[in-house]
């Protein structure tokens, strides 16, 4: 049984902060962001690289969790960010994130993003398809600029994760296929445009995934297919995908496993094919904000069916974290104004909106509750708010950075007028 951090109250606290009391100042639903966690980690990945002395990207996949608040807690860490899609570039530069640290991923991206991102000094684009190569071919063509990219692979690779969010195989939207000759085509286009410089490979094989094999297998397939082309890649990109621990079901691997089965294959490779030792990129998303992110609800309603089971309602639910709903996903929930004491019975947590498979933790023990108490859902950091909607015209949560004792808003609770700001209304009917 895990213990939780708590005060002389017995609250669970996040960085020294009572959850009760944020709750009290802010209301309910609200994400809350452990800051100190999250540059923990962030310096962690560095420190990696920086004892086996290669280069090395750490590049935050901005998918996770993109605010302009997180981008500047990115940026203050010195580590790059990864964008895919116009809106999370434009968070990025409304953020003063350095452009040049900036990669843009993506399998359609539109001629106006690719715009702005060449207009916004982009550092890297990772191109996925052929329009997207032959649309940034012609855009840095007429403004007269030369644009950093790399190519995305489809390698082939099983990450042994949940179909949606496995990216390595090849049928896969995303990436130029390997086996079927696309990637090579696609190489042998870029390398001779004179506005593109090709600096390399990247290949993603999925997400929340718990053995190094993959990885393995992806930056030795990187290596060797550069190779096999006559090539030598400034970098290799290996992605991201590493699994965090939402429940006990879960047996994460500390990040240095992964980073430095990724050195040793790449340092092999290099000395097998007499290169420099290539600029190694990883693009970790959830591994950073995930298990610093929890979520806070009030309790609401209950149902009880005597012999098959007991459901306890919040005043959230798909509206701000469709995981479990969308891939099955498990969490864990504490009481947060006694997460320590023992269990009394067996819930399944539902939230407020008009949907069966409204569910936010399929199961889980609790004290007793009533309503009015505050539930914690634990690491929902990584894809709650980022894939949060206004199903059934619900407001978004506010989202609130804690660090160092202190705590602040960095999102805004969205309110009914947020809704419909931006609703017209109907002028062609009956006159």
């Amino acid at each position: 049984m895990m213990t939780y951090p708590i005060n002389e109250k017995q609250h669970l606290t996040v960085d020294g902060v009572d959850t009760i009391e944020l709750a009290k100042t802010y209301g309910t639903p609200l994400a809350v962001y452990d800051v100190t966690l999250i540059r923990k980690t962030m310096r962690a990945f560095k420190r990696i690289f920086e004892q086996e002395n290669v280069p090395y990207v750490v590049s935050y996949a901005g998918k996770a969790f993109a605010t302009k608040a997180i981008y500047q807690v990115v940026a203050q860490e010195n580590i790059h960010a990864d964008v895919v899609s116009g809106g999370e570039l434009y968070t990025a530069i409304k953020a003063d994130f350095p452009t040049q640290h900036l990669s843009f991923n993506g399998n359609n991206k539109s001629y106006d993003e690719l715009v702005m991102a060449v207009e916004n000094g982009v550092g890297t684009i990772i191109i996925d398809n052929f329009l997207e190569l032959q649309l940034l071919s012609e855009i840095t063509a007429e403004k007269n600029v030369i644009q950093d990219i790399l190519l995305r692979i489809s390698p082939g690779i099983s990450a042994h994760t949940h179909e949606f969010i496995s990216t390595g195989q090849q049928d896969s939207k995303f990436g130029f296929d390997l086996q079927t000759g696309q990637a090579k085509q696609a190489y042998d286009i870029a390398i001779k445009d004179n506005h593109l410089h090709l600096r390399g490979l990247h290949a993603h094989i999925g997400s929340q995934i718990f053995d190094v094999t993959g990885f393995e297998k992806n930056a030795a397939l990187l290596a060797d297919t550069a190779y096999s082309w006559g090539w030598q890649p400034e970098v290799i990109n290996t992605g991201g995908g590493f699994g965090i621990r939402y429940t006990d079901e879960d047996q994460p691997l500390p990040e240095s496993k992964f980073a430095d089965a990724i050195i040793r294959v790449l340092k092999e490779k290099a000395t097998q094919y007499d290169w420099a030792m290539p600029e190694i990129w990883i693009e970790p998303g959830r591994s950073i904000v995930g298990p610093a992110g929890q979520t806070l609800y009030t309790v609401g309603s209950r149902k009880d069916i005597p012999g098959i089971r007991n459901y306890l309602a919040v005043d959230g639910g798909m509206g701000d974290n469709i995981r479990p709903a969308l891939y099955q996903a498990n969490y864990e929930a504490v009481l947060a104004n006694q997460p320590n004491a023992k269990s009394e019975e067996i819930v399944r947590i539902a939230g407020k909106y008009c949907e069966s498979g409204d569910v936010l933790v399929w199961q889980e023990e609790l004290p007793a509750t009533k309503p009015g108490d505050v539930l914690s859902v634990l690491a929902t950091g990584a894809y709650g708010y980022a894939m949060a909607s206004n199903y059934n015209r619900n407001p978004r949560p506010a989202v609130v950075f804690v660090e160092n004792g202190q705590h602040q808003v960095v999102v805004e609770r969205e309110t009914f007028e947020h809704i419909i700001s931006l609703d017209q209304d109907y002028t062609l009917g009956d006159k």
